[in-house]
């Protein structure tokens, strides 16, 4: 596993729960294979609310509930590596919005003061 410190790519993968690969949820395939690659870290987010592509608005309120709210998988690693495994989401989800932010990592993930001092 890496630990990128300073310049680094974000990988945000947005779809909704009930997205499938396969008899498993789209985001569980994505975390599972980020992990096989070696990448960082990823971790999944779950919205209260949103609307994508079909502009239907999907909430979490007790009046209006959703079996299929957004999701966000976030995968923070170096750009090569990230970009190396774009082609993995590709395989797995065709429908989601998949977004790329330049970041700086500040502390390395399990990294320590000491550490990050050095």
């Amino acid at each position: 596993m890496t630990r990128p410190h300073g310049n680094a790519l974000r990988l945000t993968v947005f779809l909704g729960e009930s997205d499938q690969h396969g008899h498993r949820p789209a985001c569980t395939e994505i975390v599972h294979r980020a992990h096989e690659a070696g990448l960082a870290g990823a971790s999944v987010f779950r919205g209260v609310e949103g609307f994508g592509a079909s502009s239907l608005i999907h909430s979490a309120r007790l009046l209006s509930l959703s079996e299929d709210l957004p999701v966000a998988v976030v995968i923070v690693d170096t750009e090569e590596r990230v970009r190396a495994f774009l082609p993995r989401i590709d395989e797995l989800t065709r429908e989601a919005l998949v977004v790329l932010d330049e970041v700086e990592v500040l502390r390395p993930m399990g990294g320590t003061e000491q550490e990050d001092a050095a």
